[in-house]
């Protein structure tokens, strides 16, 4: 177990190096990685939400109430500020329709576990992180078909119902599941806790494998403006974040949390959404598949120049 541990601090160290190389593998030689069915996405996904369930801790939820502002500011700026940026974004770049959805599901989601990985390696407010990180996933499934709705309704029919359900059974339920078995089984699974992060940092590696394989002609063909879009969405997210942190008097720590909870998004979330509800539109999968890759990238970066920041 020992050597497990050190393999999966390894792997937290490493991670976005890690994605990315997978990432490129699986763009040049896709048949490689075919293996990996698009439908094991859901699966994935649940997988890492409930490890999410199995590290929170009830005392995560307490900054909830006896500090409200700033996670309300952290959660607000990310539903509100993420989805206009997307929007903004394509339609200044003209997408194409089918990847326009895709960056406006990218922009709906809440935030990503990985988040806290970087706000901890920032030297961050892990705290608040992690209670933003968890609030805003209990609220995903009435505010985030609620954006999506709002800000494509006019572009396509979105299925409200349909989105709050799979959303549901996709982060609430595999959430609640992880804090019961470990209310259960309590220290018994302490060893097996460590290895989550790990895991989830490899469930997202196979998720970004298997929409990558799949799409990788598709990606090759979009070409420079769609990797612009994600990447000019990502780092707006921080920047924007950490303004809305300092002019709200965040102390630096606070605004290193705030900056990477707005910047980085549960992208695997809008590509698991993106094939389930939009198939006929296949690039909707590729900006939350890019988005997934930069994000651990560039907060890796910002990781590295934030823990340097006094």
């Amino acid at each position: 177990m020992t050597t497990l541990i050190f393999l999966s601090k390894i792997i937290e160290k490493y991670m976005a190096i890690i994605i990315l190389i997978i990432a490129l593998l699986a763009l040049f030689i896709p048949q490689d990685f075919l293996w990996i069915e698009i439908n094991w996405i859901n699966y994935l996904l649940m997988f890492i939400m409930f490890g999410m369930g199995m590290v929170l801790k009830a005392d995560d939820f307490k900054m909830v109430f006896s500090n409200p502002k700033d996670v309300l500011i952290g959660t607000m700026a990310q539903f509100i500020l993420m989805p206009l940026l997307a929007f903004a974004l394509g339609k200044i770049f003209n997408l194409d329709t089918a990847l326009f959805i895709g960056l406006i599901l990218v922009g709906a989601c809440p935030g990503g576990t990985a988040s806290n990985v970087i706000t901890y390696l920032a030297k961050g407010n892990l705290a608040l992180s992690v209670s933003i990180t968890a609030f805003n996933t209990l609220l995903a499934p009435i505010v985030t078909p609620f954006i999506i709705y709002i800000l494509l309704h006019t572009v396509i029919k979105i299925p409200v119902f349909n989105l709050f359900i799979a959303i549901i059974n996709i982060v609430i339920l595999p959430v609640i599941l992880g804090l019961i078995t470990k209310k259960i089984f309590g220290n018994k699974l302490s060893e097996i806790i460590k290895l989550l992060p790990a895991s989830s940092i490899l469930a997202i590696s196979l998720i970004v494998a298997s929409i990558v394989s799949h799409n990788a002609d598709k990606i090759i063909n979009t070409g420079f403006i769609l990797f612009a879009v994600v990447i000019l969405h990502n780092i707006s997210g921080y920047i924007f974040g950490y303004i809305i942190a300092k002019l709200t008097n965040m102390n630096i720590e606070n605004s290193k949390a705030i900056s990477i909870e707005v910047g980085m998004q549960n992208s695997g979330l809008a590509t698991s959404l993106a094939i389930t509800f939009f198939s006929a539109l296949p690039l909707a999968a590729l900006p939350g598949a890019i988005f997934s890759v930069f994000h651990n990238l560039t907060g890796s970066v910002l990781a590295w120049y934030f823990s340097k920041k006094k």
